[in-house]
């Protein structure tokens, strides 16, 4: 029998039943995991992550009605520690890099092998995350339409561009920012313009995903560049 309190705790939704069938049962089959919840809607899926609290949520993105993303808003608001993992057959460029950017801690496509989830599942648990970079990179270079990001962020940014960018990555706010940097707000804001130029978009969502996916090779940029 398995001890509860040392699972995995997971909720499962998918508005497709086979799918969201198959998940529940390879997650179950699994001695460290405990599917706590299983629901066909985003509505449903909330409610269940609010009286569980489970470890982690495996959640289509595309649900009709509260998507994956709406739950993720809300979570993000209310402070909640479950951390989502969304699994998507269809998402488009804006949804992947919405995904990242509002904290999903994992991105798997659908047409992956079911044993890649459990992997998955574990890393996230575990405070990993578990974001595929050739995912994001191909949503952020289509809409950036240029260069690679990593040419991008590494290269084409000044220093102080890329300390801002990776402040972004932390979810701080322009003043948040400024203040850190002994800015001003408005300085912060004329460097961010300058950052969307550069790297060829139009808002703080694509540049925070770009970032978050390549965090390290930034940070090591930007310490290299204090030697």
């Amino acid at each position: 029998m398995k001890n509860r309190s040392q699972l995995i705790s997971i909720v499962a939704a998918d508005d497709h039943p086979a799918v969201l069938h198959g998940v529940t049962d390879v997650l179950k089959s699994n001695a460290d995991m405990d599917v706590v919840a299983h629901c066909t809607d985003g509505a449903t899926a909330l409610n269940a992550i609010r009286q569980f609290a489970p470890t982690i949520a495996v959640l289509d993105i595309s649900m009709p009605g509260l998507s994956g993303l709406d739950v993720l808003t809300y979570l993000s608001a209310e402070r909640s520690e479950t951390k989502l993992v969304f699994l998507t057959a269809t998402a488009n460029d804006e949804q992947i890099l919405a995904a990242v950017a509002g904290g999903a801690k994992g991105i798997m496509l659908k047409e992956r092998a079911l044993s890649e989830l459990i992997e998955c599942v574990r890393t996230v648990a575990a405070g990993a995350t578990w974001l595929p970079t050739d995912l994001i990179d191909v949503a952020f270079e289509r809409e950036a339409g240029r260069r690679s990001v990593r040419q991008l962020l590494g290269s084409t940014l000044t220093y102080r561009e890329r300390q801002i960018t990776l402040m972004v990555a932390e979810g701080l706010s322009n003043k948040e920012i400024g203040r850190r940097l002994e800015l001003s707000e408005g300085t912060v804001k004329i460097h961010l313009h300058n950052i969307y130029k550069k790297i060829g978009v139009n808002n703080r969502t694509a540049l925070t995903a770009a970032a978050i996916a390549h965090r390290d090779h930034l940070a090591l940029s930007v310490a290299n560049a204090c030697n």
